[in-house]
């Protein structure tokens, strides 16, 4: 696959660890069949503004709104999304302007939530920030941001929700082609891997990716919002045309997109007990720092489904997708839970 034709341009440090993680493989050895050997891809360490799996996104994505003579980056997200924290990361990088729709996603309204955070790093980082209500049509608000950017003179370029569209999701072909260049190296035989699925990108360039190399590595993604059929739904439509992309479509079949949205608790970026409980033994066995709204939730169900014998005697690479900057952002959460 020669992703270089894409012109992506290079800023992410890379490639990311692929380390073992003996004090949580041991953690979790309790299920009667030993439980699995766990790895963890270190993609919260990619480099911008605190690191995270968007990075790998963006570096196609500004390669592209550069190739386009974009002044402007307008993308969306919700209030402590590491989406817009490494967008406006990027963009100053590079020099661009960056315009963020917010969108108020669950209602909270605890000043550590709107102010620190993520949300912080946005308005250090240059980022012009407006916030709208839950429910909001983020499409359509998009398509008015940058109408309003054209107006005033500027050469918008607009990214989607989490950088998941095909060209944002060519980052995560190239981690796919990584990782399985990393494991042959170490001699390594992954029998699977498990990350958080949210805005589908990073799940369906992994699926593309691994299809088209004929890998053949399951990915279970997490859901940390959807219901499972919708979910998958859209993890699936996204890995074709990725691969369609590359000439390749074919190679991407239905039974490969497989979500758990069992874990997804009470709705998108809602803490409950069994995501600190997650956080807490990931930072207290391997100094892992998750977040709490994509992989707090994604270990919470690797943990789950580890105890339930789910991954016995399996190698398992969690695939970290960064975020610990939201953690701040949730200290009235967490405060006397952990």
């Amino acid at each position: 696959m020669h992703l270089a034709r894409f012109n992506p341009v290079r800023f992410a440090h890379l490639p990311t660890p692929l380390e073992p993680l003996p004090r949580l493989t041991e953690a979790l050895s309790g299920s009667p069949g030993g439980g699995p050997m766990l790895w963890i891809k270190r993609d919260d360490c990619t480099g911008l503004a605190g690191g995270g799996n968007k990075t790998r996104k963006l570096e196609y994505l500004l390669g592209d709104a550069l190739a386009n003579d974009a002044d402007t980056l307008v993308t969306q997200g919700a209030v402590q999304s590491n989406h817009v924290r490494q967008t406006a990361a990027a963009a100053a990088r590079f020099g661009l302007a960056c315009e963020v729709i917010l969108e108020h996603r669950t209602g909270s309204d605890a000043h550590d939530y709107n102010r620190s955070g993520n949300v912080l790093l946005d308005e250090l980082l240059g980022a012009k920030l407006r916030t709208v209500p839950a429910g909001t049509d983020m499409n359509q608000a998009l398509a008015e941001l940058a109408a309003e950017v054209a107006e005033r003179g500027g050469t918008p370029y607009v990214i989607p929700g989490g950088g998941s569209n095909i060209i944002g999701a060519l980052g995560y072909v190239e981690c796919a082609m990584e990782l399985v260049m990393q494991a042959n190296e170490l001699g390594l035989e992954i029998d699977r891997i498990v990350t958080a699925t949210g805005s589908a990108g990073t799940h369906a360039g992994l699926v593309a990716g691994l299809a088209m190399m004929g890998a053949d590595i399951p990915v279970l993604g997490i859901g940390v919002r959807a219901p499972k059929d919708v979910q998958e739904a859209n993890v699936f439509r996204l890995a074709q045309d990725t691969a369609d992309l590359m000439g390749y479509r074919e190679r991407v079949t239905r039974e490969m997109v497989v979500a758990d949205c069992d874990y997804v608790g009470e709705g998108y970026g809602l803490v409950d007990q069994g995501v600190i409980d997650a956080l807490a033994l990931a930072a207290r066995t391997d100094a892992i720092l998750l977040d709490p709204v994509y992989t707090g939730k994604a270990m919470k169900g690797l943990i789950a489904l580890s105890r339930k014998g789910a991954f016995d005697g399996e190698t398992v690479v969690f695939l970290h997708t960064g975020g610990a900057q939201g953690l701040f952002g949730y200290q009235t959460v967490l405060e006397g839970r952990l």
